[in-house]
C-alpha cells in the first residue's frame, strides 16, 4: 500500500469505529427510551432514565464524530448521502431534539405533566431509531427508489428499533434489580427474537440487491474465511436467551453478560456489513478512493483525528468507570 491508501484506510477505520461505538452506546439508551412503560409504577421510568442519565448525551458525540469524518475525509460521499437521505436525517434530528428537551423538562414540570414528557422522550427515541434503520436500509440498497426498496428500508427501520430495544433491555438487566430487572429480561427476549429476524432479512436481501456482495460471501475461499460471523452471532443469540430465562440470577454478577453478548452481535453484524461493501463508500456507486479528499487535506486532518479520538475514548471509559454499578434515583439540583 502507498501512503495515500494507508491514510484513506485510516479514516475509513476511524469512521467505522465511530459508527460502531455510536450504535452500541446510543443504541442502548435509545432502546431504554423506547421501552419506557407509560403505565404502571412511575418509579420504574425514573430508574430506567437514571440508568442512562450520566451517559446518553455523551454517547451522541460518536454520531457527531462519524458525520464529521465523513464530511471532511469523504466529501463526495457525504454530499450523495445527504442528498438522498435529507428528509429521514431531518426527522432523525427532530427525534434527537425531542429526546433532549424531554429529558430535562420531565424533571422540572409539575407531576401532572411528567407523563407527557416521558411520552415525548419515548416517541423521540423511537423516531430516531426508526430513521437510523430506514437510512441503513436505503444505504444497503444503494439509494434505489422502488416499492420493494422502500419496503425493505421500512423493515430495516423496524429491525433497528428491535435491535436497540434488545441492547437497551439488556442494559437494564445489568443496571437494575427486582421486578424491573425481570421485566427487562422479558423485553430483551422479545426484542431479541425480532432482532434475529431482522438480521436474517438483511443477510438475505443484501446479496440479492448487490451482486458484488453475493460474490464476496459465496465464493471460495472467502466464504470460509468469514463463516465465523453468522455462526458466532447465532450462538450469542442463543446464549443470551438462555441467560435471560434465568433472570433474576442467583449470582447477579453475571447480569452483564447479555449486554456484552448483544454488543458482540452488533460488532459481528457491523463487521459483516464492512466486509460486504469494502472498498465502496456508497455500495456499487463510489469507492473510498473516489470519495476521498485531497491527500494534503487528509494528512492535515489526520493529526487532529489522532489527538481527538483517544480523548473521546478516554472520556467515555472514565465516565463509565465512575458511574458503574446499579442505577439509583436520578436527581437534579
Amino acid at each position: 500500500m502507498n501512503e495515500m491508501t494507508w491514510i484513506i484506510a485510516a479514516f475509513a477505520g476511524l469512521m467505522a469505529l465511530a459508527v460502531l461505538v455510536y450504535a452500541i452506546l446510543d443504541g442502548y439508551d435509545l432502546g431504554v427510551g423506547m421501552l419506557l412503560p407509560m403505565k404502571g409504577n412511575p418509579k420504574d421510568r425514573n430508574t430506567m432514565i437514571a440508568s442512562i442519565g450520566p451517559f446518553w448525551d455523551a454517547n451522541e458525540t460518536w454520531l457527531v464524530l462519524a458525520v464529521g469524518l465523513l464530511l471532511i475525509a469523504f466529501p463526495p460521499a457525504y454530499n450523495l448521502v445527504l442528498k438522498e437521505l435529507y428528509l429521514p436525517a431531518t426527522f432523525m434530528l427532530i427525534g434527537l431534539i425531542l429526546r433532549g428537551v424531554a429529558f430535562d423538562f420531565r424533571a422540572k414540570v409539575a407531576l401532572d405533566y411528567k407523563d407527557i414528557w416521558d411520552g415525548i422522550f419515548k416517541f423521540g427515541s423511537g423516531l430516531t431509531a426508526f430513521m437510523q434503520g430506514y437510512m441503513l436500509g436505503q444505504y444497503v440498497v444503494g439509494f434505489e427508489n422502488t416499492v420493494l426498496t422502500q419496503a425493505f428500508s421500512i423493515l430495516s427501520g423496524l429491525c433497528v428499533m428491535a435491535a436497540y430495544g434488545y441492547i437497551g433491555a439488556n442494559w437494564l438487566v445489568m443496571k437494575t434489580e427486582g421486578e424491573l430487572q425481570k421485566n427487562a429480561a422479558k423485553w430483551a427476549r422479545r426484542c431479541g427474537l425480532l432482532c434475529f429476524v431482522g438480521v436474517v432479512a438483511v443477510c438475505v436481501v443484501n446479496p440479492l440487491v448487490n451482486p458484488f456482495v453475493f460474490d464476496n460471501w459465496f465464493q471460495l475461499p472467502n466464504s470460509l474465511l468469514w463463516f465465523h460471523i453468522p455462526v458466532i452471532s447465532l450462538l450469542l443469540f442463543i446464549v443470551n436467551d438462555r441467560l435471560l430465562k434465568r433472570v433474576p440470577m442467583r449470582d447477579d454478577h453475571s447480569c452483564w453478560i447479555p449486554f456484552v453478548g448483544t454488543a458482540g452481535i452488533f460488532f459481528l453484524c457491523f463487521q459483516g456489513l464492512l466486509y460486504s461493501f469494502y472498498p465502496y463508500a456508497i455500495p456499487g456507486k463510489m469507492t473510498l478512493v473516489e470519495a476521498a479528499s485531497a491527500p494534503e487535506s487528509l494528512q492535515f486532518i489526520l493529526i487532529g483525528a489522532v489527538i481527538v479520538v483517544p480523548i473521546i475514548l478516554a472520556y467515555t471509559a472514565f465516565s463509565y468507570r465512575v458511574f458503574w454499578g446499579k442505577a439509583t434515583d436520578l436527581k437534579y439540583y
